[in-house]
């Protein structure tokens, strides 16, 4: 089969989706079959395939130019918009935006910054984060099983437990940052316990490291807010961005303060560089995404949909547990088999749903932000169809 030849591959099982075109919530194959994304393409296309607001930037800055310089050396209005649009809607110690390529990538100038700016080498993380693929991000990701075969990865990390107060003594004068998904994804959707938000706040802030809020799949509404660390009135030094900020357009952000973020102009020059970081027409499709975000996507209707998806799913014996804030979901079965069955019964009748990398007992559901009552109403009593189908 050409494509597993030669196109690398992920995975010995990849679904084999032959896409023609996708619209709205639902993806098309060449046969015209319509099958809706209850994962958004994990998390990235909140708003739907194909936004009419979009696709219209997009195809104006094509018009305009494409590449024209390496990151950092011409002022483009498309890059200017975008940090504008963003910025407006964070607080006054983030309004500095540094675009990238990916989240990953937002997490390697992250563990940058943090180092530079306190002159520290260590950095803390979380037992069950995840924070990407690439050699740095993987280093702060907690999976060993993940990580194992490409060992020996960045020193200096330490690992702590999520919600676990006693550990915040781990954070010392020693530590250059401490790095947490607002709400842990890949773990299966774990939130944090309001208090300890703020107790890690203090305990940074009393040893000087600075504290990083990564929101690459939480973040830009899928909470359930703009940005989950509003939810816990907590606010961190550094935030990480992607998955859903392009607007279906490959994006990162790393956002931190003007000063901090000056540490990477001088001593050395460079300290931080991109070719393709903030090119103008992925900036242009990212802008119009926060635009139609923050302008026609109303939060208050989002615990309805949720309430629709967990009531219909929980009142399944077979459902152990749902753990879910806004439109992300993990869904708790008694084995990664039942939840494998699962998914592939879904797929049968033309959902996606998914898996977590790290919690192989759940799967996951993370529809459009765009989803209707009728919609969820709808595919909620499919993939209860489908766990009972799927009964040993």
């Amino acid at each position: 089969m050409e494509f597993k030849i030669n196109l690398g591959q992920t995975s010995p099982y990849p679904l084999l989706i032959e896409v023609d075109r996708a619209e709205g919530i639902f993806i098309y194959d060449k046969k015209g079959n319509a099958y809706a994304d209850l994962i958004s393409g994990i998390a990235v296309s909140s708003l739907g395939h194909g936004h009419s607001t979009i696709k219209k930037a997009i195809h104006e800055q094509v018009e305009r130019h494409l590449h024209v310089m390496v990151y950092g050396e011409f002022i483009q209005d498309a890059q200017m918009d975008f940090a504008r649009q963003l910025t407006s809607m964070l607080p006054a110690n983030l309004q500095a935006v540094y675009p990238v390529n990916s989240g990953t990538e937002a997490n390697e100038a992250a563990m940058k910054l943090v180092k530079r700016v306190t002159g520290r080498s260590e950095i803390v993380a979380f037992k069950g984060s995840y924070h990407g693929s690439t050699h740095g991000s993987m280093s702060i990701s907690y999976n060993e099983l993940k990580k194992t075969k490409y060992r020996p990865l960045v020193p200096g990390i330490r690992f702590i437990t999520l919600n676990y107060v006693q550990e915040l003594e781990q954070i010392t004068n020693a530590t250059a940052g401490v790095i947490l998904e607002t709400i842990q994804g890949d773990a299966g959707v774990r939130i944090p316990d309001p208090s300890y938000l703020h107790a890690l706040r203090a305990r940074c802030t009393e040893v000087g490291a600075l504290l990083v809020f990564d929101e690459i799949q939480c973040g830009l509404g899928r909470a359930g807010s703009n940005f989950a660390f509003e939810q816990f009135n907590v606010i961190p030094d550094v935030l990480t961005l992607g998955k859903s900020l392009g607007g279906g357009l490959p994006i990162g952000a790393l956002v931190s303060s003007s000063e901090y973020m000056s540490a990477f102009k001088e001593n050395p020059v460079l300290g931080h560089i991109t070719t393709f970081g903030g090119h103008p027409v992925v900036c242009a499709s990212a802008a119009a995404f926060l635009k139609v975000l923050t302008s026609e996507i109303d939060y208050s209707t989002l615990p309805k949909i949720a309430s629709i998806f967990h009531d219909i799913l929980i009142a399944h014996p077979e459902v152990k547990e749902i753990r879910n804030i806004g439109l992300m979901f993990a869904i708790d079965m008694a084995s990664a088999e039942r939840v494998e069955r699962v998914v592939k019964r879904c797929l049968d009748k033309q959902m996606l749903t998914f898996w977590f990398l790290s919690h192989p007992y759940s799967f996951r559901l993370a529809p459009p932000l765009t989803i209707t009552e009728e919609q969820a109403l709808h595919f909620a009593q499919e993939i209860y169809q489908a766990i009972e189908d799927t009964k040993a």
